[in-house]
């Protein structure tokens, strides 16, 4: 990065007019023409090695901002192909870099975006991994310095939030550890020097632009919330992982900062100017906190005003670790009854911190003192240290402790006897906790929280729901205590809802020794909580809450209610009466209650989804904001509900019962369009776009609601149904929201990559207009026009270089786009671009992934061998365009997939089938070379051989089914008997793993050495049916027969020996060839 303020130079002059005509014509609507352009920009970027500067100067001249934009594109894709090849290792390269730096600084936001992606791919190379840009930083601190926000006048045509974006470009790769194999991997060189030359003093400009916003909100001007919200982006990205030694020394200035801000936020109201910029700096700066509490603990305990109570927690804590030990129980016993009076209990009892933590923040309060497991988890809830929680713990390894010998009466043995004259040993929880708690008495009819018997009483339940673990042992005790000390605080006039919610959660607690005579008590006593009032001015959503919490973990542990259905109408009428966060709560509820009672309301979820669906449509915003989380929470009972419905579908010869559930099916799925149409489809028809750059929903609920549409597809069985429930609409408009999706989370997309495929199943049934191959107008913000297919296509071309599982997930579904839609002879074009995108998206991943052999290899390389079998030279060109040796590389990890030595390996007939197509094709195309890689050759003529004999032993083992299963069955008893026997002749004893250990198994998983963690994906995607479509009607031994035959250079391949005799006892017609080949 020169620091001159020439313009970027002229290598554009000798090719601009015709640049600019070629990238004009990228913009024309006619495809002929903007492949015909596109193909005349790549052959300039062949013949020029200039062209990158040529390029860039259209990108930052002052031209039409459409062609502009243009220019970043191409250049964007241009260096993502180009960089680890001929772009690289030049002195144009260099200064290509430079100029790109400058541009960087004075391009308008809309070109800023496209071309800091190139900036990018050029940073990971050249700063991260081969630290070659020494003078990068410094001279970017001379930028930010006099920037036009920083130094008025100075240099006004250097931006202040340009330069700011090209540093958080440079700390971005640094959020996660360079090499997760070093078990401590230190701070990079590169970050250290980036915060001792730039973050240090930016935050001095940090802590005075606080100053302005704060002191004079109403004349900041919007670039000073971006210089904030960027800022706080770089701190994020750079204390992530690691924790550079400048940066500590600023952390006090730094939070104090982030605090200030914070404390300035009004939540109650909206901003007047529609502006959300606070509110985005707000949220980075909570999680900058989160990440300072859970990866920087030990930096961030003294900025969290929680030091008191953060001690205390810890002084319990030692004490626990020190009952371990056989010395520590013997110095710590003795003192067991004074500790529990004057340490443990007092820290139990209800105080006035919980009273204001109740009424201020409830969420917090549940959280704290009720957690369970309908609580929304977050990063934050390990890291909710308290003494009550520690104290709790203290109190439960206290109980569990075995008490001195005691003789009894009652242990006299028969004569002759062994264990005569041996002394019982009872538990402290018997001796010393159960007697010490009995001493507080229940509260009488109507005493509040100021009163010492409430305040007690709550600290004895408290107690009570740490004793899990010893009450487990001690069921007898534990029917006493519900039956004596907790059921009768249910029956108290006005009892106080402290005492009531803790109540509750203790019930959940103990749900695994819970008699059932006991049951139609504690559930009337649960549901009477869970309608409970507030009391004069005190909220009892924390007794709804933890009612719920109960009521889920009864049903999870197999303690049914005595009457599913009063249970499910009383939720139901909680659902349609409470406020919003008590509805959220009891949706998830409602999900546990119909799984758990599945049969018993079957005939009445159709009636339950169309209450759920009333309450959400009267909740769903009006205009395409961000939906509150009682309508997420809605979206996911919805799902539950459909997941029951779908699996008691009754068998195809129950005409009778087949009807009704039809029925019921058909009625849900109307309900459900009824939802997403108002979910999706009015939004769009009343939204005012001068308002609002999209009309799009929000991507709230993404993975539930197409959980929703997937069920509408599959319920559909007439065109008249999919006109009446407008189901191509709602496609459109799914397939707009998904087309950009960029917030992977394992677990949130799953529903998605299901519905992409029944979307597809919908498509071959009932589209017959073609309507999903149609060009629709987005309600984006580009507002460009796309296909369904393309925008889908879009979507799984992202999917690949996410998360693992959603590569294997995206994979499967390019089958299904590239085989299974009802292409024509005029949207075969739109086919060969779908298989183009998707093999250079598969590819690259790939390379990402090939240093060494990984189950990820399978399902991106079977998806580009689906793109090479459709397209075969498109493909071949897309692979040599990568670099030169790119087709050999893949041909020879695609023989090694198909191997019978790789794992995982192609396990069902669809893989297999592909494969034997795919290595035929390769085959023919490598002799057909001028010089052929005879290693590669043999390599897939092998895997060729065993993918044959291995497809024949798959379709006839689909014979022997049943017959293996029954055999399975034994092996599997007999498994499970060894695996008991094991597990008796284990020592209980399970030693928790040291920090050290921790971070050595870490750093083996990372190296792919371990072998509890599989990084590929789920173990259930790995044996997949992938779609093939006319591919499998092919007879694929007559294809592998006929190549033998018509091309005599595969009878001098030299095979193994055992693969040859494998090969001749499977397939006898071929012993001839083989013949041949010996005589040769």
């Amino acid at each position: 990065m020169e620091v001159e303020t020439h313009a970027p130079g002229g290598a554009a002059a000798a090719t601009g007019d015709e640049l600019r005509r070629l990238l004009a014509a990228t913009l024309s609507p006619d495809k002929a023409s903007v492949d015909a352009a596109a193909a005349g920009l790549d052959r300039a970027a062949a013949a020029d090695p200039r062209f990158p500067l040529a390029i860039l100067a259209v990108a930052a001249g002052d031209g039409d901002q459409g062609m502009r934009v243009a220019a970043a594109t191409y250049l964007k894709n241009f260096t993502r192909r180009n960089l680890e090849g001929r772009l690289s290792s030049s002195e144009i390269y260099r200064e290509f870099r430079d100029q790109l730096a400058q541009a960087l600084l004075r391009v308008d936001p809309a070109i800023l975006r496209v071309l800091v992606e190139v900036f990018r791919q050029i940073i990971e190379k050249d700063f991260v991994k081969e630290n070659s840009w020494p003078e990068l930083i410094p001279q970017l601190k001379l930028v930010i310095q006099g920037s036009n926000l920083i130094s008025p006048g100075q240099h006004p045509e250097w931006n202040t939030i340009n330069a700011l974006k090209v540093l958080q470009s440079l700390v971005r790769p640094f959020q996660y550890f360079l090499n997760p194999k070093v078990v401590k991997e230190p701070v990079p060189q590169q970050l250290e020097q980036i915060s001792a030359e730039i973050l240090v003093p930016l935050q001095v400009i940090f802590h005075h632009v606080v100053d302005k916003v704060l002191v004079a909100p109403d004349e900041i001007t919007l670039e000073y919330e971006q210089l904030l919200l960027i800022t706080c982006k770089c701190m994020y990205f750079t204390v992530r992982s690691y924790m550079p030694s400048r940066v500590k020394q600023i952390l006090p200035s730094l939070c104090r900062d982030i605090f200030r801000i914070l404390d300035s936020l009004n939540l109650n109201r909206y901003p007047e100017d529609g502006s959300t910029m606070k509110l985005k700096i707000a949220k980075r700066c909570l999680i900058i906190f989160c990440t300072l509490v859970t990866r920087h603990r030990k930096h961030a305990d003294d900025k969290l005003d929680s030091l008191p109570n953060r001690i205390c927690s810890l002084a319990f804590d030692v004490i626990s670790r020190v009952l371990e030990t056989g010395p520590g129980w013997r110095l710590v016993s003795p003192h067991f009854s004074s500790l529990l009076d004057s340490a443990i209990f007092p820290a139990l009892a209800l105080n006035e911190k919980d009273i204001a933590e109740w009424e201020e923040d409830t969420d917090e309060y549940i959280q704290k003192n009720l957690p369970s497991e309908l609580d929304d988890i977050s990063g934050w809830t390990e890291d909710l240290f308290t003494a009550r929680k520690s104290a709790i713990n203290l109190l439960g390894v206290i109980a569990l402790s075995k008490g001195p010998p005691v003789s009894s009466a009652a242990s006299k043995r028969k004569k002759g006897d062994k264990s005569k004259g041996k002394s019982e040993r009872s538990s402290i929880g018997e001796l010393l906790v159960i007697p010490f708690l009995s001493k507080f008495p229940i509260p009488s009819h109507g005493e509040d929280a100021s009163s010492m018997a409430v305040q007690n009483y709550f600290g004895v339940l408290m107690a009570y729901g740490g004793l899990q673990d010893f009450l487990t042992e001690k069921k007898e005790l534990t029917v006493t205590l519900i039956r004596n000390r907790i059921l009768p605080l249910y029956s108290l006039d006005q009892c106080s809802p402290y005492l009531i919610s803790t109540a509750n959660w203790v019930i959940g607690q103990l749900a695994l020794c819970l008699p059932e005579a006991m049951s139609k008590n504690i559930y009337h006593s649960l549901m009477k909580a869970l309608t409970m009032e507030d009391v004069e001015d005190i909220t009892c959503y924390p007794v709804c809450a933890s009612a719920s919490g109960a009521i889920a973990e009864l049903i999870e542990n197999g303690y049914a209610p005595p009457d599913w259905l009063v249970l499910l109408q009383a939720v139901l009428k909680r659902i349609s009466t409470g406020d919003e966060n008590e509805s959220a709560l009891l949706f998830k509820l409602l999900g546990t209650i119909v799984e758990g009672g599945q049969e018993k309301f079957l005939p009445h979820i159709p009636e339950i989804v169309s209450n759920i669906a009333n309450t959400i449509t009267k909740l769903l915003p009006p205009i395409p904001d961000p939906w509150p989380q009682v309508v997420e929470q809605g979206f996911a009972a919805l799902v539950a509900m459909a997941q029951s419905w779908e699996s008691s579908a009754p068998d195809e010869n129950k005409n009778h019962e087949k009807r009704i559930w039809q029925s019921g099916q058909s009625s849900i799925a109307q309900t459900f369009s009824t939802v997403l149409q108002k979910a999706w489809l009015s939004p769009i028809e009343h939204v005012d776009l001068h308002s609002y750059n999209s009309a799009l929903p929000p991507p709230s609920c993404v993975n539930d609601a197409s959980v929703l549409l997937e069920f509408i597809m599959r319920s559909v069985t007439s065109l008249e149904e999919a006109a009446s429930m407008k189901v191509f609409e709602l496609v459109a408009i799914w397939a707009d929201t998904i087309a950009c999706w960029d917030s992977w989370e394992e677990m949130e997309d799953q529903g998605v990559f299901n519905t992409i495929k029944e979307a597809v199943n919908f498509h071959q049934r009932f589209d017959l207009t073609g309507f999903f191959m149609k060009m629709l107008p987005s309600q984006s913000e580009n507002g460009s026009q796309s296909s369904v297919i393309g925008r889908v296509s879009n979507f799984v071309t992202r999917a690949i270089a996410a998360y693992p599982s959603a590569t294997w997930r995206a994979c499967s579904c390019i089958h299904t786009l590239l085989h299974a839609p009802n292409f024509s002879f005029v949207t075969e074009d739109a086919r060969k671009t779908l298989a183009v995108s998707f093999a250079q998206a598969a590819f690259s991943r790939f390379k990402s992934v090939s240093a060494s052999p990984a189950g990820i290899w399978k399902p991106l390389l079977l998806a580009i061998s689906s793109c090479y079998i459709c397209y075969t030279d498109a493909i071949e060109q897309v692979l040599r365009n990568y670099d030169g040796n790119s087709y050999a590389i893949w041909a020879s990890a695609f023989a090694q997939v198909s191997s019978s030595s790789f794992s995982p390996g192609l396990s069902s007939e669809s893989e297999i089938k592909l494969a034997v197509l795919t290595l035929a094709t390769l085959i023919e195309r490598l002799l057909a070379l001028p010089m052929v890689d005879m290693k590669v050759l043999q390599d897939c003529y092998a895997s060729l051989m065993e993918s044959c004999i291995r497809l024949k032993e798959v379709q006839e083992d689909g014979d022997n089914d049943n017959d293996d299963g029954a055999e399975d069955l034994d092996d599997d008893e007999e498994e499970e008997d060894t695996d008991e026997d094991d597990e008796d002749s284990e020592d209980d004893e399970v030693l928790e793993e040291t920090e050290e250990e921790f971070l050595e198994r870490y750093a083996l998983a990372a190296a792919g050495e371990s072998l509890e963690i599989v990084e590929e994906g789920d173990i259930d995607d790995e044996t997949q049916d992938i779609e093939l479509g006319s591919l499998d009607e092919v007879d694929i031994q007559q294809v592998v027969f006929s190549l033998m035959q018509n091309q005599p250079a595969l009878q001098a391949q030299m095979l193994p020996d055992s693969l040859t005799e494998r090969i001749t006892g499977t397939f006898p017609e071929y012993e001839h060839l083989f013949k041949v080949h010996q005589k040769s």
